[in-house]
């Protein structure tokens, strides 16, 4: 698995770096000391998850993951952030993230949720879902979202609506009545037909599309 760390902290990069490079399945291909940096390396190595600092000079994390989420489709950003309520986190998540940690994090959590972005899941918390959705919520949608799920089945289009309103895989089959297997199926059939990058984009998308909204019932924050 490569991997790109975006971070202005030059002590940040290298810890990183030691604990990744730990790991059989890790290469760190290349650092970057701002948004700028990170835009450039990345599209020169095309690396196949980005670890990308919020708070950098000259771009910004939350631009510097627009740009590379448009530009490099395949590669997944992870933010880093300080807090986790942290407005940049959230913007990065709309900019195209798949998901974000604090810097603090512990060696495992690290490596586990790389290896969730780099297979198309999302490392929140149903916490931090919760919160996310409930901000969708009362943001304006934007003017035009390309509309796919008329190629979703039934089943499906339940599942995308419950994924939608942050319920997790073990929720969504307790509510549906299936084995959480066969909704783990049903997500990775979800996400391909609609081109969601990941789980957290599905849920973006059907706030934007309108088909969940403050009427529907939400897990509640751990």
């Amino acid at each position: 698995m490569r991997v790109l760390i975006a971070d202005d902290q030059a002590l940040i990069r290298v810890g990183f770096r030691l604990v990744l490079e730990a790991e059989p399945d890790f290469v760190v291909v290349g650092e970057a000391g701002d948004g700028r940096e990170a835009v450039a390396v990345a599209s020169a190595l095309r690396p196949d998850v980005v670890l990308m600092d919020v708070r950098m000079p000259v771009l910004d994390g939350i631009a510097a993951t627009a740009s590379i989420v448009r530009e490099l489709p395949e590669t997944r950003v992870l933010v880093l952030t300080t807090f986790d309520l942290d407005e940049y986190a959230f913007g990065a998540l709309e900019a195209g993230a798949s998901g974000f940690l604090l810097k603090d994090v512990q060696r495992a959590e690290l490596t586990a949720a790389i290896r969730a972005v780099h297979r198309g899941d999302t490392p929140l918390s149903p916490r931090i879902t919760r919160l996310l959705v409930n901000r969708l919520a009362a943001q304006p949608a934007p003017a035009s979202v390309p509309d796919h799920t008329g190629t979703l089945t039934d089943r499906e289009r339940d599942v995308f609506l419950a994924m939608g309103r942050g319920l997790t895989n073990a929720e969504i089959a307790q509510q549906l009545f299936l084995s959480e297997s066969t909704v783990k199926t049903h997500v990775g059939r979800v996400l391909a037909k609609l081109g969601a990058r990941d789980r957290i984009h599905a849920v973006i998308l059907a706030h934007r599309l309108h088909l969940v909204g403050d009427q529907d019932p939400l897990p509640p924050a751990e």
